[in-house]
């Protein structure tokens, strides 16, 4: 995918943001454990930098999604993994399906405050016992008349402490697995939604987690998002977008390798700089390559996508490369900080805990792989 004058402006404008409102605030966050979406997001909403991809009628840019690869990936220039996720929450994996498939009320009410920032959004899908096999999810949502009466809960919620709706996946009916879902647009203050626990985590700390306990919550019916019994599918064209959001951090990567490039050279060892010795600067050249490699099967995917292709195999493909690039980049250049890449405080320490997350949020290495072998017909039939 080839960048046009337009692509690289977006990006300067999202890494001078970036420079301004968010880098010099994340070490208070990562502290904090927590940022603050409601004011992040509404400076983003400002600049449109919520929208990108999304109807110009409901307050978007209405460009394609070319550009909101490119967003993305200047996102890497976050100095931590946790407000990044977040916004991918808010622009990649709460709102596609509502984007697409919402009726245009839904949208008014939902959509368009999200685009606006005024409104943070999170997705409602993993469960204590169904993380990666969505298919497995026991949250019911039955009629009652013109409503929905929602109960069961959810679990690794991204800003669930602070949404104001969930984008919630729920088993409208006994039918089979993957033809009994409905997506549905869930008020956060509505009476039964509860937050459980704010959630610890390994890494990814400025960001809140939670899990969402529901107790007979009752919504009209019309928040459904598109046809009843379609959620499955609808939840599936969202991970390609949250899995293209994942390979799309590339760019951090390439920011741990850069700032191990700019230590080794300073750091003396052996009467000499880390940089100098040889199966350093070879080391950090094949991580360079792989990262390279990462970049183009990413551009690759996204391209496809833009033309109207089902890119699940190469986007499944590009997360799992992404996941385990980013644990071999993470702990190799580690290693060359020596003793320093061991303390807290240094950010190649923050980008080896929070990339960890990777391989499992979004769908684990291994649902790639048989998303993958199923592509290719080797996976075993049941």
């Amino acid at each position: 995918m080839l960048y046009t004058q337009e692509h690289q402006e977006l990006q300067r404008s999202v890494r001078r943001f970036i420079d301004s409102e968010i880098n010099p605030y994340v070490d208070e966050w990562e502290a904090a454990e927590i940022f603050p979406a409601r004011e992040v997001f509404k400076k983003m909403g400002d600049a449109g930098f919520l929208g990108i991809n999304k109807p110009k009628e409901y307050g978007g840019m209405g460009l394609d999604y070319s550009y909101q690869l490119a967003f993305v990936e200047a996102l890497g220039h976050i100095s931590c993994g946790g407000v990044p996720m977040a916004i991918g929450v808010q622009t990649d994996m709460a709102t596609p399906a509502l984007a697409r498939f919402g009726s245009d009320e839904l949208r008014r009410e939902f959509l368009a405050p999200s685009i606006a920032g005024d409104y943070v959004a999170c997705l409602g899908v993993s469960e204590p016992g169904a993380g990666s096999d969505v298919a497995s999810i026991r949250t019911t949502a039955r009629r009652d008349g013109d409503d929905y009466v929602i109960n069961g809960g959810k679990m690794w919620t991204t800003s669930g402490t602070q949404a104001d709706w969930m984008c919630l996946l729920a088993n409208t009916s006994e039918g089979a697995p993957h033809k009994n879902k409905t997506l549905i647009c869930l008020p956060m203050k509505t009476k039964g939604v509860s937050v459980a626990r704010k959630l610890k985590k390994l890494g990814m700390w400025s960001s809140d987690t939670a899990q969402i306990h529901l107790d007979d919550v009752r919504v009209p019916q019309r928040y459904r998002i598109g046809q009843e019994g379609m959620g499955f599918t609808y939840q599936m064209m969202q991970f390609q977008e949250e899995r293209l959001f994942a390979a799309a951090q590339w760019t951090v990567l390439q920011r741990a390798l850069d700032a191990t490039i700019e230590y080794t050279r300073e750091r003396k060892i052996f009467g000499q700089s880390v940089l100098d010795h040889q199966y350093v600067h070879y080391r950090l050249a094949e991580l360079k390559t792989e990262i390279e490699a990462l970049r183009a099967l990413t551009h690759d995917a996204a391209s496809r996508m833009l033309a109207g292709e089902d890119v699940t195999p190469l986007a499944s493909m590009a997360k799992l490369k992404a996941g385990r690039l980013g644990r071999e980049v993470a702990d190799s250049c580690l290693q060359f900080w020596g003793g320093m890449g061991y303390m807290w405080e240094t950010n190649i320490s923050r980008i080896l805990r929070d990339v960890r997350l990777s391989s499992i949020g979004g769908g684990a290495d291994e649902v790639m792989l048989g998303i993958i072998a199923k592509s290719m017909g080797t996976a075993p039939r049941k």
